[in-house]
């Protein structure tokens, strides 16, 4: 068993945003922390700014909301030198005055933003701070945030620095993490309370978010239509299949999936490619923004994930995929993410870009691995030849094995526990 909740009154765990997040406030006049709804953000935002003498408002105030979009200009003056702004994405409004303010005032560190919905979609709000404005992502609580580990998996995945080590399987263990999930409010509760929970929370974000950023009609399909992503997490993205249980358009159907992706809700994984190579599969793949979230929407326990191979699979990619995507958040250079897909059926789960550098890792939910579980790896090696760091198959095996020039099987704890000794969880 994994001793995976939280307590109620645990300390706050640091957070790999952290640096980031204090770096920007030195030298850029707005910063945007922005990830979903109780990740952290709030708590993150105000142990960074603790003694540094910041205000602090929060839009959830509707009253505050409707000043603020009352006299925009008159608001941001009377704002204080130093302030966090919770939940901007409330009123947009605010972007273009306070670019007037950032215009007549440019020191570093003037206005931390707090959104949970992605508002740099929107183009008008993204040109009006151009030049003014740095966003730092923060993501529900990775396994190695609560373990309390380093970030280390990537560094070691381009370094190709993997080290024979030994341990126990996880089985069940890794189950129960992936429906645990990583919101913190979720891993304070019991296993049987955190459906509840999650379930609650989608509902919320559903009326109150997604009601925000746009007038949508049909406003009840959309905790099914996330239902039914949930249970596609991981595959190639399917505007039809998606579309088919509910009479509605293509076109509206998808306009949904971006307004579920703008809360992070879910993420579009872009194909990787080259344009020279014409047989590259180019759909993006869709994943759920947690696996908590998507076990809760699929209404299973880690027991009945267990016993379900290819669901833990699915789930299983998403959880790798998204602790990849949190721990990228301590890294000091960007991190892009892509999935790798031939028409001769050679693909990778993920392909990490950093700078010229590639690596690709692969997903299994056993606990043997072969030579063919290489072979898309061994393609995408073949394509960028130099520009190929590393190429991993994580399973929950129990020993590190090389199985060729920087190709490697990597138990599945190596995610969270990499530069650390490895031992049973």
């Amino acid at each position: 068993m994994v001793d995976l909740p939280l307590s109620p009154t645990a300390p706050v765990l640091p957070r790999f945003a952290e640096a980031g997040l204090q770096a920007s406030l030195l030298d850029t006049p707005v910063v945007l922390l922005q990830g979903p709804r109780q990740c952290g953000k709030t708590t993150l935002a105000r142990t960074v700014t603790a003694s540094s003498g910041y205000g602090y408002l929060s839009f959830d105030d509707d009253n505050l909301v409707r000043a603020a979009r009352a006299d925009p200009l008159g608001f941001v003056a009377d704002l204080p030198p130093k302030v966090v702004l919770d939940e901007i994405q409330r009123v947009p409004e605010l972007f273009t005055s306070l670019k007037l303010a950032v215009d007549r005032d440019r020191r570093p560190g003037r206005f931390l933003l707090t959104g949970s919905a992605d508002v740099l979609l929107l183009p008008k709000l993204a040109d009006s701070l151009a030049g003014r404005l740095e966003v730092v992502r923060l993501h529900p609580l990775s396994q190695a945030e609560l373990g309390q580990q380093p970030a280390g998996f990537l560094k070691s995945l381009f370094a190709t620095e993997f080290p024979m080590q030994s341990c126990e399987r996880l089985g069940l263990a890794l189950a129960e993490r992936v429906v645990a999930g990583g919101f913190p409010a979720a891993l304070t509760r019991q296993p049987a309370r955190r459906r509840a929970w999650y379930q609650a929370y989608v509902q919320t974000l559903v009326q109150r978010d997604v009601r925000d950023l746009a007038r949508i009609a049909a406003l009840e399909v959309m905790p099914r239509l996330l239902e039914l992503a949930a249970g596609q997490t991981a595959h190639l993205f399917n505007v039809s299949e998606l579309a088919g249980p509910f009479g509605l358009s293509r076109p509206t159907v998808r306009d949904y999936l971006t307004l579920l992706e703008r809360v992070f809700l879910v993420d579009v994984l872009p194909p990787w490619h080259l344009r020279q190579i014409s047989r590259l599969v180019k759909t993006p793949k869709l994943h759920l923004g947690d696996t908590g979230v998507a076990a809760a929407l699929l209404r299973v326990d880690a027991a009945a994930l267990h016993a379900n191979r290819t669901l833990l699979g699915q789930l299983l990619e998403t959880f790798v995929f998204q602790e990849l995507r949190r721990q990228a958040s301590a890294e000091p250079g960007a991190t892009a993410f892509y999935h790798f897909r031939n028409r001769d059926d050679h693909e990778v789960d993920i392909v990490l870009e950093q700078g010229d550098r590639l690596a690709g890792v692969e997903v299994k939910a056993s606990g043997t691995v072969r030579a063919e579980d290489f072979r898309g790896l061994r393609k995408l090696q073949e394509i960028v030849g130099d520009r190929f760091a590393c190429g991993v198959v994580l399973y929950d095996g129990e020993v590190s094995l090389r199985f060729g020039p920087a190709l490697f099987a990597l138990p599945m704890q190596t995610l969270w526990h990499a530069g650390a000794e490895l031992g049973a969880d």
